[in-house]
């Protein structure tokens, strides 16, 4: 970009400042970014740790104030209520009309009601943004029971948040485990087994009908659909997130779920663009989402567009799906394409710890052995190696043979790689040689490549 030129960005979270700092690698042009959500960039997936009291609101700002101007990075804290795209202008709660030559929409998601009789009564809430941790610690304080509505990473999240302060905590969760519609049956189950062991309520094939209030119009219970009526004071909505781009709605914008755009983050208006959990592809790539809404996705999102910005027209390229997530202390990670079931076209390997709080899977086709995804729960894989396999498209042959190098786990951490190899050698036992069998562990230090890969 042109140094004369100024870019504006709405939204400071992880795809924006990603954005941000990568046009300013390669450009001098003006960079405004402006957020109403707060002042300076923070780590969102880090608020549930200030509430729980691991972390103070300072220890989630990534970056000191020096830095920002040390870049030449205006941040303004403000809220855009409508974007004037004929004039360039973006109009302003508190300050006089941006103008701008380049927008960039980044305005993340916000949490997905379904018009419940009583969700607009104090005490109900979702958990994304800086103002939901504030709402939460009001809402919260002194209560003694909650429900949370949904089964998904953010209900985890909220779950173990509102135990940390001695709340007790039922969770709504409509399927017949938690998360089953994306775990397969297994790592559902013993998800499912291990938050009940950390004093968590799960309610299974339930939904929320009503929330209802009491004198106060402060949320005194809610009712399930299938009648049941439990005492609460606080409900946490956990059924989702959707694109926050109400304010778009009426304008030459073309919009669906999200901000329609191709696989240069380009919208149908000229010179604006859109990324992260806010944007949607209009032709996604086989087996990928419509719309991206993980930490790791809005940073490729920002990564990509800068080049387009600054450099040439680059084409989005989001390689193997990967996401983590605690529950609770157990650790999960996901590689690859590893659905909730499969057909016959599929196999896998699995195995499972006897205290059923670790897990690993390989998810591979039947017919060539070409490796489809991995599951972690409980145990840390190497993030490059993993993505290694699946894009030089490793076969469950290949990746038997390199399994001595992925364990990201410290030295005298117990390892159960060699527990999932003989289910291999079981299953494959032409594959495995009886002098791979018996020197296979000491295989492990052959593999230098990826010694130093951090895991994400």
């Amino acid at each position: 970009m042109q140094a004369s030129l100024h870019l504006v960005i709405i939204g400071n979270g992880i795809a924006g400042v990603t954005l941000a700092q990568h046009v300013r690698e390669k450009s001098d042009c003006r960079i405004t970014l402006v957020s109403s959500e707060s002042a300076t960039h923070l780590s969102r997936p880090a608020l549930m740790y200030v509430y729980m009291g691991h972390m103070r609101y300072k220890d989630i700002l990534p970056y000191p104030d020096w830095y920002w101007t040390k870049h030449n990075l205006t941040q303004l804290h403000d809220l855009v209520t409508e974007v004037n795209f004929e004039k360039r202008q973006l109009i302003l709660q508190n300050h006089d009309p941006l103008s701008y030559d380049v927008l960039v929409l980044a305005t993340g998601s916000c949490p997905a009601f379904y018009n419940w009789p009583g969700q607009d009564l104090e005490g109900v809430q979702g958990l994304v943004t800086l103002q939901d941790l504030q709402s939460m610690e009001g809402n919260t304080k002194g209560i003694k029971e909650a429900v949370v509505v949904g089964g998904g990473l953010i209900g985890i999240e909220m779950a173990e948040m509102l135990r940390s302060r001695g709340i007790g905590v039922t969770m709504l969760v409509r399927d017949q485990l938690y998360w089953q519609n994306t775990l397969p049956q297994q790592e559902a189950k013993l998800i499912s087994k291990y938050i009940k062991e950390h004093g968590i309520e799960l309610l299974f094939q339930e939904e929320l009908a009503s929330i209802n209030p009491d004198a106060q119009d402060r949320v005194a219970s809610i009712t399930t659909k299938s009648g049941k009526l439990l005492p609460c004071q606080f409900v946490g909505i956990a059924t989702g997130v959707k694109p926050s781009i109400n304010f778009l709605r009426n304008s030459a914008l073309e919009t669906d779920k999200g901000i329609l755009v191709n696989e240069y983050f380009e919208t149908n208006l000229p010179n604006v663009y859109a990324i992260g959990d806010c944007s949607q592809f209009q032709k996604p790539a086989p087996l990928a989402p419509a719309v991206e809404q993980l930490w790791y996705t809005a940073r490729k999102h920002g990564e990509a567009l800068a080049q387009t910005l600054t450099s040439e027209r680059t084409v989005y390229n989001r390689g193997p799906w990967f996401n983590s997530a605690k529950f609770l202390d157990v650790e999960y990670q996901t590689y690859g394409y590893v659905p909730a079931s499969w057909n016959e076209e599929y196999e896998s390997l699995y195995w499972e710890h006897t205290s059923g709080h670790k897990a690993i899977r390989f998810l591979y086709e039947q017919k060539s052995g070409l490796l489809a995804g991995i599951n972690l729960l409980g145990i840390r894989y190497r993030h490059d190696l993993c993505h290694h396999w699946l894009q030089q498209h490793y076969t469950i042959h290949n990746v038997m043979q390199e399994l001595p190098a992925v364990n990201f786990d410290p030295e005298f951490f117990q390892r159960y790689e060699q527990e999932l190899y003989r289910q291999y050698a079981q299953k494959f036992p032409e594959q495995a040689t009886p002098a791979r069998k018996s020197n296979w562990w000491d295989l492990r230090n052959r593999f230098s490549l990826f010694s130093t890969s951090e895991s994400c």
